[in-house]
Formats: structure tokens, C-alpha cells, sequence
């Protein structure tokens, strides 16, 4: 598919290098002493970071003792730790850096988007899936193969996302959405094999959040000669991707293969992310954040913006930001942690912020879709029979997943267990059963009902509580808790989530301002969402390194082991909510057409929306607080009530809330029932179901369908 020629992305040019603005010729033909010293200076800075990586550790080994140790004057277990530890570790930073940020600056060129990159393409989350997907079935690769399976990995995500995305054409928010969608889906499907073949993949879950620790230099002496090939590679490019810059029908008419330029540039940037993969698994938004500062640096400097010396300076700052991640770690955590919390983890905390602060700057090329778009009007008939529908198929989903499960019981089981008139073994079965049942027809309809105000306060039919951060913002606060204070009650547990929910979206809407169209707010949603899982991450490897049953449980949603009381919460959220929404059924109308429809009529608007986040946060944390964080049900549930029962919010609130109780309730009995006595718990079968539905959802807006 050809691409837009010359115009260039909405809001993309705030980002971009001097190679897109006027003059720009000129400074490329100037490469000069200011580039070569821009170079220097940032090869130095990696000097200077390197050297004080490898004076950083678990062991008592200084930084004199390592010199001498390079001198050949220390003692067999100075030099021990310098050859075996440290400077594998810092090699691998190296390298790490270099690949993701030379492959980020090709994508973010050849798409033409300042957002494009090895995370936002899936490329990372498609080596990984590989990798564990052959971990899982038992094989032992060596290191050309490992690498060989991340890149056909990496190149298939890539491949999918940007056909999803239409090159990167259609915007920065579709290729974000796009690449959070399919990265979203693998990570589950990840997840999944984690779970399923725990002893197979023993290691893999750290290694999943990007961790430059290496037990010696053999993965990397052998890795990096491919790094060394692929970034020759991408500079023999430069002169091309230079004029690329200039448009398609430009580069074209002096003599560049625009498609085959395209073709190889995604090959070599592939290649760089799986070898990064391969030695440090998948290191968070590198290959987003060190290219966009290269780039910013660049518009400063003449000549830089020069791919030939863009690339080689987008790796250096890779390498600044891998390493400095690594001294941040090691500094300021305890010698116990050190060890276990990845580096990715900093990094991506990093590259989110630098998404969410590209978003700031972006201008919004959807705002004009509103929650309400698409959404056929229905007679008050019509809309009730159909809420009453679902009402029944909630209540037949929950008698299902109390039938269904490793053990087949019959509905006459299930009323002799009400007159407590079961045998022994019915009754055992039931106990464990119902409590997940009912939490998960709780969780599903709390969540629901805050998609669907979530979705009503931004006007956005793209917008979800954990895409927002909100359920992420709630499972900090939930998790927190739980590792600080392990005797905390439900309600403590769950007061703790509701502050973290508001949190969350209070700085999602703090940083959004005024401007709250739909690009902005997803995108930014997107990067809150990725430090919350960060800082979720961090939070479980230092205090239960390992318990990855914990982090998983609360990254992925679950229902095992709930109790009764555990859902009280959850109950109480949704007494309270449910009729509060609904009576403000008519001013939610008025909220979701624009800003001033209701301030004409009168609705406060501002005291509105602040009491619709309040109900929302509520929903969101005591969801979490029960079933840990449960993906796309708050996006697709409020999506799939209105093409029911149309935009009306009398009708809307109610059947998003039974829509998403019946989504949960029949993923918990899918992921209990499938591969029993085995289990896959309740957010990876949403997020493996929810994902497609999104993609399809973004590709119907991406072409001006009603939504």
C-alpha cells in the first residue's frame, strides 16, 4: 500500500528532526565539527556511565580493585567479579542500547512517526512470545537460533501492526493503539505458556521486563557481530532514508525504491530488536525514548539530523539510557534487589514518560468521535427486553460457572448445595467455586459500568480504565499495600486501590489540561498505563522476589482462592454507583455530546465529570481489589451495551454493567474449563479476546466508520 506522499503526520513535525524542516538541506551538507563533537560528547557520556556501572554491585569490589584487576595486579576474585559479572552485565547495556536505539531511529524514519518504535510496533513483545513459545515446548536453543526465532518473532508483530495501522499513515495514535493492542494480545498469550510450563520457562518472567544481567560475555560476543552488520547497515541506508524525508513522490523521482526501502529498513531494524531480545529479552521503550531525544538534540546541531550520523547517535543515547537505568538500580536499591529487578523496568518507566510527553505535543486527529458515535437510537421497548435479556444470560453464565470446571457437576448438585443437603465432595466443589463465580460477575459489571463512564467523561469510544492507567493506577495502591502490610484487611486493600485508581486518572486528566480529544488522552493513557505496570513490577520482585504467581495474578487478573468477602467491596461499589449514574442518566446525555451543549442547558459540567471519576475510580479499585487487573472489559463492554441498546445512558449504564459480568463471568469459566485441571486466569482470556475486538474497533474509526 502507498503511503501519504509529502503531508506530513499530525503532529509528528513538532518531533521530527531538521531533516523534515526548511533549510534543513543546507545543515545536512554541513556535517562539520559540531556533529562529530555531539558524537564525542555522547560517546563519552557512555564512557563515563560505563565505568560507573562496573564499579557497582552485590560484591565488596571497588572501583580501585577493579583497576588494579585490569592491570593485572588484584586478586583471583576481583577479577572474578570484573570478568564474570560486571562486564558482561555492562557489555550487554552496550549493546542492548546501541541495537534499540539505532532500530528505533530507523522505524521512526521509515514510518514518518516520532511514536514508532520497537515497543509501539510489537516487535519486542513478538520476540518474546517466540522465545518463550519455544522455551515452553521443551528446546534449548543456542544463541543464533534464540536470536533467529525472536527476529521471525519480531518481524511477524511488525508486520501485523503496521498493516493494522496502514504504515504508520493513518497517525501516531493508530500505530500506537495498533502495536498496545497486538503487544497486549502476546503478552498474554506469554503469560499463558508462563503459567501452563512453569518449570520450562523458569527465569523468563524477569527476563520478560528486559534484564541486562548476564552470567558471562558468551551471548554477547556472539550477538554482537550481528549489532555490528544490521548498524552498517542501517548507515549504508542513511543517504536514502534522508531523502525519504522529503516525501514518497520526491524520494522517488531521484531514484529511490520507496517500497524496497521500506521492506529492507524494517528488516534491519527487526533484526537490531531481536538481537537485543535475544541477550537481555525485551528492554521497555528504548527504541521509543533515546531516538526522540537524539532527534531533539539533532534540530540543534547542524548536519546530525543526517541518518548516516542520526542512527550511530540515536544508539549512543540507547546506551545512555540502558546503562544510567542500570546505575539508578544499582544505587539506589538494596543489594537484595539488585539483583531481581530488571533494568527494563526503569527504562520503560522512562520511555513512557517520553511518550507522554510526545503526546502533549501531538495534535488530536480524532476529537471530533464521541463515546456516543455510531450508537443507533432504540425505542425504550426495545432497549428494556433487551436489558432483560441480558439479565438472563448473566444469570445463565453464572450457573454455568458454577456447573463447569475440572469436576462436571449438574444443576441438582447445585440445589442440594443450597439446601446443604450435598455430599461431601459437592459441597468441597461449590465452596471453592461460587466465591470466584460471584467475584468474577462483580469485577465484570464494576468494570463495565466504569468503562462506560470513563468513555462518557473523554468522549472517547477508545477509552478504558486500564487503558487510561486507572486499573493500573488501582492495582499499585492494592499491591502496595498487600507487600507492605500482609495482614491488611479487604476494605484496607481495597481503600488503597481507590486511591490509586483516582490518582491515576486524576494525572492522566492534570496532563491532558483542557485538551482532552481522543489521540491525546489514549496515547497518554497508554504510557500511564505502561509505568503502572513498571512500577507494579518493581514493587513485587523487591518485596516477594519469588512470588511471580503474585505479580502475575495482579498483572494478568484472577479469581483464584477469592472469597466471599473478598467481592463485599465490589457489592458495595456497585450499590452505590449504579443508581447514582443512572440518576444522572440525563446530564451524562448532555456531558457526552461537547463541552458547551451543557453548560447551555445548565449542567455543571466540571462538578459532573468530578462525580462520574469519583464513581468510575471506585468501580475500577474495588475491581481490581478482587480480581487484580482485568484487561479490555471496561473498552469492549460499554461499546457492545450501546450498539444494543443505543446512546441513551438509562439504558446504557445498566446494560454495560450486565454486559461486562457476562464477559468476565464466562472468561473465568473458559479459563477454568479449557485446559483443566489447569487453569488461565480470567484477564488473559479477556485480553486474548478483548485484543482482536479493539483491533477491529481501531480499524473501523481508522477508516471513518461509526463507531
Amino acid at each position: 500500500m502507498t503511503t501519504t506522499t509529502s503531508t506530513p503526520t499530525p503532529g509528528a513535525s513538532a518531533l521530527r528532526g531538521s531533516a523534515s524542516r526548511p533549510g534543513a538541506g543546507a545543515a545536512l551538507r554541513r556535517p562539520g565539527v559540531a556533529a562529530a563533537l555531539a558524537l564525542l560528547v555522547a560517546t563519552a557520556a557512555v564512557g563515563v556511565l560505563a565505568v560507573v556501572d562496573l564499579t557497582l554491585g552485590s560484591a565488596d569490589v571497588g572501583a580501585g580493585d577493579l583497576l588494579a584487576a585490569v592491570l593485572g595486579r588484584g586478586g583471583e576474585a576481583d577479577v572474578a567479579v570484573l570478568v564474570a559479572s560486571r562486564l558482561p552485565r555492562v557489555l550487554a547495556a552496550l549493546l542492548v542500547g546501541v541495537a534499540l536505539g539505532a532500530a528505533g531511529a530507523v522505524l521512526q524514519s521509515v514510518a514518518r512517526n516520532p511514536l514508532a518504535s520497537p515497543d509501539t510496533l510489537a516487535v519486542n513483545a513478538g520476540g518474546y512470545v517466540a522465545v518463550v513459545a519455544v522455551a515452553a515446548v521443551g528446546l534449548t536453543l543456542p544463541v543464533a537460533l534464540r536470536g533467529s526465532v525472536a527476529f521471525l518473532g519480531g518481524l511477524a508483530a511488525a508486520a501485523l501492526v503496521l498493516a493494522l495501522s496502514r504504515a504508520g499513515a493513518s497517525g501516531p495514535t493508530r500505530l500506537v493503539l495498533a502495536g498496545a493492542a497486538v503487544a497486549l494480545a502476546l503478552d498474554s498469550a506469554a503469560t499463558v505458556m508462563l503459567l501452563l510450563y512453569a518449570q520450562e520457562t523458569t527465569g523468563l518472567f524477569a527476563w520478560g521486563a528486559g534484564n541486562v544481567a548476564q552470567s558471562g560475555t558468551g551471548t554477547v560476543a556472539r550477538v554482537a557481530p550481528v549489532v555490528v552488520v544490521a548498524l552498517a547497515a542501517a548507515m549504508l541506508l542513511g543517504r536514502r532514508l534522508d531523502l525519504l524525508a522529503l516525501g514518497d513522490d520526491a524520494a522517488s523521482v531521484l531514484g529511490v525504491d520507496v517500497r524496497r526501502l521500506r521492506v529492507v529498513s524494517v528488516l534491519v531494524a527487526v533484526v537490531l530488536s531481536a538481537a537485543a531480545v535475544t541477550v537481555a529479552g525485551p528492554v521497555g521503550f528504548v527504541g521509543l525514548g533515546a531516538p526522540v531525544v537524539a532527534r531533539l538534540l539533532a534540530r540543534r546541531v547542524p548536519g546530525l539530523s543526517r541518518h548516516v550520523l542520526l542512527v550511530p547517535f540515536a544508539g549512543l543515547v540507547g546506551c545512555i539510557v540502558v546503562l544510567a537505568a542500570d546505575v539508578l538500580l544499582r544505587t539506589l536499591l538494596p543489594d537484595a534487589a539488585r539483583m531481581t529487578v530488571p533494568t527494563g523496568v526503569v527504562t520503560t518507566v522512562f520511555g513512557a514518560s517520553v511518550l507522554i510527553w510526545a503526546a502533549r505535543r501531538l495534535r488530536d486527529d480524532v476529537s471530533r468521535t464521541t463515546a456516543a458515535a455510531g450508537a443507533r437510537p432504540r425505542t425504550s421497548r426495545r432497549a428494556a427486553v433487551t436489558v432483560a435479556v441480558l439479565a438472563a444470560a448473566v444469570v445463565a453464565a453464572g450457573v454455568a460457572g458454577l456447573l463447569l470446571g475440572d469436576r462436571l457437576l449438574l444443576t441438582g448438585d447445585v440445589v442440594n448445595w443450597l439446601r446443604d443437603s450435598a455430599g461431601r465432595t459437592v459441597t468441597f466443589v461449590l465452596d471453592q467455586r461460587s466465591p470466584r463465580v460471584v467475584a468474577a460477575l462483580l469485577a465484570g459489571a464494576a468494570l463495565g459500568l466504569a468503562g462506560a463512564l470513563v468513555q462518557t467523561l473523554v468522549r472517547n469510544p477508545l477509552a478504558d480504565p486500564g487503558l487510561l492507567g486507572i486499573t493500573g493506577g488501582a492495582g499499585i495502591g492494592a499491591v502496595v499495600t498487600i507487600a507492605l502490610v500482609p495482614s491488611a484487611g479487604v476494605w484496607a486493600v481495597t481503600g488503597s486501590a481507590a486511591v490509586g485508581a483516582v490518582v491515576a486518572f486524576g494525572t492522566l486528566l492534570a496532563l491532558c489540561g483542557r485538551s482532552r480529544g481522543a489521540d491525546r488522552l489514549v496515547l497518554m493513557g497508554v504510557g500511564l498505563n505502561a509505568v503502572t505496570a513498571g512500577l507494579i513490577t518493581v514493587i513485587v520482585v523487591v518485596t516477594s522476589p519469588w512470588n511471580t504467581t503474585m505479580a502475575l495474578t495482579w498483572l494478568s487478573g484472577s479469581t483464584y482462592g477469592r472469597t466471599l468477602e473478598q467481592s463485599a467491596p465490589v457489592a458495595v461499589a456497585l450499590l452505590v454507583a449504579l443508581p447514582l449514574a443512572w440518576a444522572a442518566h440525563r446530564r451524562l446525555d448532555l456531558v457526552a455530546i461537547d463541552e458547551d451543549t451543557p453548560r447551555v442547558l445548565g449542567v455543571r459540567v466540571g462538578a459532573e465529570r468530578n462525580r462520574a471519576l469519583v464513581l468510575a475510580a471506585l468501580l475500577a479499585a474495588t475491581a481490581v481489589s478482587a480480581v487484580g487487573v482485568v484487561g479490555f472489559v471496561g473498552l469492549v463492554a460499554p461499546h457492545m451495551a450501546r450498539r444494543l441498546v443505543g446512546a441513551a445512558h438509562r439504558w446504557s449504564l445498566p446494560a454495560a454493567a450486565l454486559t461486562g459480568a457476562l464477559l468476565v463471568s464466562v472468561a473465568d469459566t473458559i479459563g477454568r474449563t479449557v485446559i483443566a485441571p489447569a487453569q488461565l486466569p480470567v484477564g488473559l482470556v479477556t485480553a486474548l479476546v478483548g485484543a482482536p475486538y479493539f483491533v477491529w474497533l481501531l480499524s473501523r474509526t481508522a477508516r471513518g466508520a461509526r463507531v
